[in-house]
């Protein structure tokens, strides 16, 4: 009894012990500022530009993927089932109320065009709402500051609007309902 009292309370110092300054959160904001107008991956800053090939071997740049649209939409893949509950909401419940903006999926592992095309196919998501840009060599996804699941709104005039992970898609409507 004694022996399982001391591994008990060995367990909860290392716990706390592991949390370091996190014990005592603070509500202060650690991020660097951004400055608005600059190009950068954050809300307010202008997106950083790229040149990728979608699944069709077309160059897609942010110029072209903003023309005619009221704004883009990222979303970064690896095909997962947590990428497809993401993809498919987004497919459902999303996209068919926002039909002037573009939804672009970002394939960053698939390492190439053939190869994020059929993994697009093998998802059931090749053709419809979503282009599928091959990141060859994970540029946007630096670019980006992305990873699994991150969500990028860019309006027309290419000033980043939203940078975060997807959760239910209801932000993003918020988002995309406030483009001009």
């Amino acid at each position: 009894m004694y022996s399982v009292r001391i591994i008990i309370c060995l367990f909860l110092c290392l716990l706390v012990a592991g949390c370091g300054d996190n014990l005592l959160p603070s509500d202060n904001d650690k991020r660097s500022t951004v400055q608005a107008g600059t190009v950068g991956p954050a809300v307010t800053q202008k997106a950083p530009d790229f040149s990728v090939t979608d699944t069709s071997g077309t160059t897609v740049t942010l110029a072209s993927a903003l023309s005619g649209e009221k704004g883009v939409v990222l979303y970064f893949t690896m095909w997962c089932p947590i990428c497809d509950s993401h993809m498919n909401n987004m497919r459902s419940e999303v996209a068919p109320l926002y039909p002037t903006v573009g939804f672009y999926l970002v394939d960053y592992v698939s390492g190439s065009v053939a190869d994020a095309a059929g993994a697009a196919a093998a998802n059931g998501y090749a053709g419809g709402v979503f282009t599928t840009l091959a990141d060859l060599g994970q540029v946007m996804l630096g670019s980006y500051q992305a990873t699994m699941g991150t969500t990028v709104v860019i309006d027309s005039a290419g000033i980043i609007q939203m940078n975060e992970d997807y959760r239910d898609g209801q932000n993003l409507k918020a988002v995309l309902s406030a483009l001009p």
